[in-house]
């Protein structure tokens, strides 16, 4: 028996898709709070190495992230006009019978994980967040922004970087920014893109590609930060920092035409000072840290605590327990604190 009843997720990211999955799957009555109208996904691309393959798969989702994507082993190191200087197998840390590396879409994983929340039972309401939360001590009452309140046992603060529930319990914590901003396109893949290759040098701080299909792939450029309402032409200012690079991005260039298919970021981060909790409502995922660098594992870092949880939720059943019962101390003997205590078999790296 579950030790929580229910739990709210107050965003329905990667993080907030990845806790309900197995918490619904494990008995728990899960209810997520999507500030979004529907399922998207911002950006082009993605990259996700073994860290970030292994928990898709611990949440069975291998077979139809596999199908939508594309894997490779190796990463590739490239001057600014194109030539290759060196190529260096990647390692395989997710385990046996995954790839060291998948790109996909973003849109395409989002949909993967919405239709896995559905299917494990959890309930998703869109365009509503979290406005208002009380701690009773034995539960957490909260007012949504739609005016509809409940009461629950857990509320999970998945709502990124910019997350309203860090402010709701009176976390004062805000991203700063690195001084890089990153430009991203989803593009066709040129032949002989097999791989990811990074360039470092030439007009940019780092340049680099992800296949994410048959002739699919995402490329990105990141230079320094320039002002939100500056970007102007966003086609003018890309294609420009991709005049300094040869090889693959000749192709990519001139295919890059489509403002719609551009997507403009600043490089923050975020640290939370732990706890990352108070009482019974807990950050997780970027909402507690955010990694600042243009890094595939920038997503795994986020799923590193949600799949282990619901083992968390349930009493121990001996040695071959993934997680103790008391890694959720706030839930399970009333000291209302959070603490993370290492998994004899994890889940994320």
């Amino acid at each position: 028996m579950p030790a929580v009843g229910n739990v709210l997720i107050v965003g329905g990211g990667t993080t907030g898709s990845a806790l309900a999955i197995p918490l619904a799957r494990a008995g728990v009555t899960v209810d997520i709070a999507e500030i979004r109208p529907g399922t998207s996904a911002l950006g082009s691309g993605i990259t996700l190495q073994g860290n970030a393959l292994r928990v898709l798969r611990d949440l069975g989702l291998w077979d139809r992230v596999a199908a939508a994507g594309f894997p490779f082993d190796s990463l590739g190191l490239r001057a600014p006009d194109g030539t290759l200087l060196t190529e260096i197998p990647d390692a395989r840390t997710g385990g046996p019978g995954l790839p060291a590396t998948l790109g996909m879409n973003r849109p395409e994983l989002a949909a993967i994980l919405a239709d896995a929340v559905r299917e494990a039972g959890a309930r998703t309401r869109f365009g509503v967040t979290a406005e208002a939360l009380t701690d009773t001590g034995d539960q957490v009452e909260v007012r949504l922004s739609d005016g509809t309140s409940g009461t629950y046992d857990l509320v999970v603060g998945a709502d990124g970087i910019r997350s309203a529930v860090r402010a709701l319990i009176g976390i004062d914590a805000a991203p700063r920014p690195t001084g890089m901003g990153i430009w991203r396109v989803h593009t066709r893949r040129p032949a002989g893109v097999e791989r990811t290759d990074l360039v470092y040098g030439g007009p940019c701080f780092i340049a680099g590609y992800c296949p994410t299909g048959p002739d699919t792939m995402y490329a990105y450029l990141a230079d320094k930060v320039r002002p939100r309402e500056a970007i102007g032409d966003k086609v003018a200012q890309m294609r420009a920092l991709a005049e300094g690079y040869g090889g693959a991005w000749d192709e990519i260039r001139e295919d890059i035409t489509d403002p719609d298919r551009i997507n403009y970021t600043w490089f923050e981060s975020l640290l939370v000072d732990r706890p990352w909790n108070r009482g019974r409502v807990v950050l997780a995922g970027d909402a507690a840290h955010a990694c600042p660098r243009p890094s595939p594992r920038a997503r795994p870092s986020a799923w590193r605590t949600p799949p282990s949880w619901p083992s968390c939720c349930s009493p121990p059943t001996g040695s071959t327990s993934r997680c103790s019962t008391r890694t959720w101390t706030a839930v399970t003997n009333g000291r209302r604190r959070w603490s993370r205590r290492p998994c004899s078999s994890p889940t994320g790296s």
